[in-house]
């Protein structure tokens, strides 16, 4: 598929409306996102430092960037890539995206965790599609 096609049709793009953890020790971390038809996706069973890096990106704080992050930066920026967008889907019942670059060239590196490019994405500010047989319907409290 060329990056500059249309997304496919059975993916959804979302926002991260909610970053937090599930114990209050912070080491479960929970991403809600939510599509524009308000379904949403709740993403757990992540480590509590990867929805701290989440946060610290959403709130435009930069400059710690985490090693492995870091490296995918240096590498993409020799070899003149950006990534565009991820795309997260089910394999099993294990939670993977693909990692989208354009530049000199394309790449889409396949089936990385879930939780890390979508922390990569909120450090790029890029789009998160989610396949959409994941997103639900809002629960109302």
């Amino acid at each position: 598929m060329k990056i500059d096609e249309p997304q496919d049709s059975d993916y959804a793009e979302t926002k991260i409306t909610y970053v937090g953890f599930i114990d209050p020790y912070g080491v479960e971390g929970l991403v809600i996102l939510r599509a524009d038809d308000g379904k949403e996706f709740h993403i757990r069973a992540f480590s509590g430092e990867v929805a701290r890096h989440i946060t610290n990106f959403i709130e435009g704080e930069r400059g710690a960037i985490p090693t492995i992050y870091n490296m995918i930066e240096e590498i993409a920026e020799v070899n003149e890539l950006v990534l565009v967008r991820i795309k997260v889907y089910e394999s099993g019942n294990v939670l993977r995206a693909n990692l989208y670059f354009t530049g000199r060239h394309e790449l889409v590196m396949r089936n990385y965790r879930a939780s890390d490019a979508i922390a990569l994405a909120s450090f790029y500010n890029i789009p998160i599609l989610v396949r959409k047989n994941l997103l639900k319907e809002k629960m109302e409290a």
